[in-house]
Protein backbone atom coordinates (compact mmCIF):
# COMPACT_ATOMS: atom_id res chain seq x y z
CA UNK A 1 0.00 0.00 0.00
CA UNK A 2 1.00 3.66 -0.43
CA UNK A 3 0.62 6.44 1.60
CA UNK A 4 -3.02 6.87 0.49
CA UNK A 5 -3.35 2.90 1.34
CA UNK A 6 -3.88 2.23 -2.38
CA UNK A 7 -2.60 -0.91 -3.39
CA UNK A 8 0.88 -0.57 -5.18
CA UNK A 9 2.20 -4.31 -4.99
CA UNK A 10 1.63 -7.85 -5.52
CA UNK A 11 1.68 -8.12 -2.31
CA UNK A 12 -1.16 -6.38 -1.89
CA UNK A 13 -3.09 -8.90 -4.03
CA UNK A 14 -1.42 -12.22 -2.40
CA UNK A 15 -2.06 -11.26 0.77
CA UNK A 16 -6.12 -11.18 0.89
CA UNK A 17 -6.38 -14.44 -1.30
CA UNK A 18 -5.27 -16.90 1.84
CA UNK A 19 -5.24 -16.35 5.45
CA UNK A 20 -1.18 -16.94 7.42
CA UNK A 21 1.75 -16.71 5.95
CA UNK A 22 1.39 -18.96 2.93
CA UNK A 23 3.89 -17.10 0.80
CA UNK A 24 7.35 -15.22 0.93
CA UNK A 25 9.74 -13.80 -0.87
CA UNK A 26 13.26 -15.30 -1.82
CA UNK A 27 14.80 -11.81 -1.77
CA UNK A 28 12.78 -9.71 1.11
CA UNK A 29 14.46 -7.20 -0.26
CA UNK A 30 13.77 -7.59 -4.15
CA UNK A 31 9.72 -8.41 -3.82
CA UNK A 32 8.89 -9.31 -7.58
CA UNK A 33 7.48 -12.00 -9.01
CA UNK A 34 10.46 -14.14 -9.50
CA UNK A 35 10.95 -14.18 -6.38
CA UNK A 36 8.05 -15.57 -4.82
CA UNK A 37 7.96 -18.56 -3.09
CA UNK A 38 4.77 -20.67 -1.73
CA UNK A 39 5.28 -21.83 2.28
CA UNK A 40 1.58 -23.75 2.48
CA UNK A 41 1.62 -26.89 0.18
CA UNK A 42 -1.59 -26.76 -0.18
CA UNK A 43 -1.85 -23.04 -1.74
CA UNK A 44 -1.25 -23.19 -5.18
CA UNK A 45 1.48 -20.28 -7.19
CA UNK A 46 -0.58 -17.67 -9.08
CA UNK A 47 0.48 -16.80 -11.91
CA UNK A 48 2.08 -13.31 -12.75
CA UNK A 49 -0.69 -12.26 -14.98
CA UNK A 50 -3.11 -12.90 -11.98
CA UNK A 51 -0.89 -11.14 -9.50
CA UNK A 52 -1.02 -8.16 -11.91
CA UNK A 53 -4.76 -8.39 -13.17
CA UNK A 54 -4.97 -8.73 -9.24
CA UNK A 55 -3.45 -5.78 -8.55
CA UNK A 56 -5.31 -3.53 -10.75
CA UNK A 57 -8.57 -5.13 -9.99
CA UNK A 58 -7.54 -3.55 -5.99
CA UNK A 59 -6.44 -0.69 -7.80
CA UNK A 60 -9.81 0.27 -9.31
CA UNK A 61 -11.80 -0.70 -6.50
CA UNK A 62 -10.02 1.47 -4.36
CA UNK A 63 -9.78 4.58 -7.42
CA UNK A 64 -13.94 3.87 -7.89
CA UNK A 65 -14.60 3.90 -3.70
CA UNK A 66 -12.09 7.21 -3.25
CA UNK A 67 -14.81 8.83 -6.67
CA UNK A 68 -17.62 8.20 -4.72
CA UNK A 69 -16.67 9.38 -1.28
CA UNK A 70 -15.52 12.33 -2.90
CA UNK A 71 -19.25 12.59 -4.99
CA UNK A 72 -21.42 11.76 -2.00
CA UNK A 73 -19.12 14.38 0.06
CA UNK A 74 -19.93 16.95 -2.55
CA UNK A 75 -23.17 16.00 -3.07
CA UNK A 76 -24.35 16.29 0.92
CA UNK A 77 -22.52 19.74 0.86
CA UNK A 78 -24.65 21.14 -2.26
CA UNK A 79 -27.96 19.40 -0.23
CA UNK A 80 -27.01 21.60 2.73
CA UNK A 81 -26.78 24.67 1.01
CA UNK A 82 -29.94 23.86 -0.68
CA UNK A 83 -32.44 23.38 2.68
CA UNK A 84 -30.09 26.82 3.21
CA UNK A 85 -26.92 26.26 5.30
CA UNK A 86 -24.07 28.87 4.82
CA UNK A 87 -20.43 27.52 4.52
CA UNK A 88 -19.61 28.14 8.23
CA UNK A 89 -22.29 26.37 8.98
CA UNK A 90 -21.60 23.11 7.03
CA UNK A 91 -17.85 23.20 8.09
CA UNK A 92 -19.30 23.45 11.48
CA UNK A 93 -21.31 20.60 11.30
CA UNK A 94 -18.83 17.81 8.95
CA UNK A 95 -15.28 19.71 9.28
CA UNK A 96 -14.31 20.84 6.15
Amino acid sequence: MDINNRPNHIEDYLVQLHTGQWFGWSDSKNKIYANLIIHDNSKSKPTEQECIDGLATLQSDFDTAQTNAATKKASGKQKLKDLGLDDDEIQALIGV
